[in-house]
């Protein structure tokens, strides 16, 4: 593989499409968890990152956050994953491992980062995914970028 960064909104599908990466024997860090962030979906650990990149040139990395532009020259891609505010809504509405976007205050900030940090990550992306194909269709997109270069 190589070192990429798999984004997008939530409800896009990042965590799905890690865990499938993890049982294709990747290694992954998903970091809405274990203390990448603040807990309130704030920057990564800048410390922490920097360390993870440094000692593995080999990882998928999942999240979408305010300062992981600090890092994209360390990923070989970035991987954006979208799909209709519509799907986005259902999916955080229905999953059951995060209990984020359940709100209609949350689902409010979903819509809002939808229309105004959803065109930046596209900016930085290596490629953008439908992420309503199947899981097994995108991760092997992903696996495929590992013999290309950006």
């Amino acid at each position: 593989m190589a070192r990429i960064l798999i984004t997008g909104m939530s409800g896009a599908g990042k965590s799905t499409l890690l865990a499938e990466f993890a049982r294709r024997g990747y290694d992954t860090v998903d970091t809405d968890y274990e203390g990448w962030t603040d807990g309130d979906g704030g920057p990564w650990d800048e410390e922490r990152m920097t360390r993870l990149l440094a000692s593995h040139e080999d990882v998928v990395v999942s999240g979408t956050v305010e300062n992981q532009g600090v890092f994209r020259d360390r990923f070989a891609h970035v991987v954006l994953l979208s799909a209709p505010i519509e799907v986005l809504l259902d999916r955080v509405q229905h999953r059951t491992g995060n209990p984020y976007g359940k709100t209609p205050t949350q689902q409010e900030d979903i819509r809002r980062y939808t229309i105004e940090v959803e065109p930046l990550l596209r900016r930085s992306a290596t490629l953008e995914l439908d992420a309503r194909r199947p899981v097994a269709d995108l991760a092997d997109e992903v696996e495929a970028l590992s013999t290309r270069t950006p």
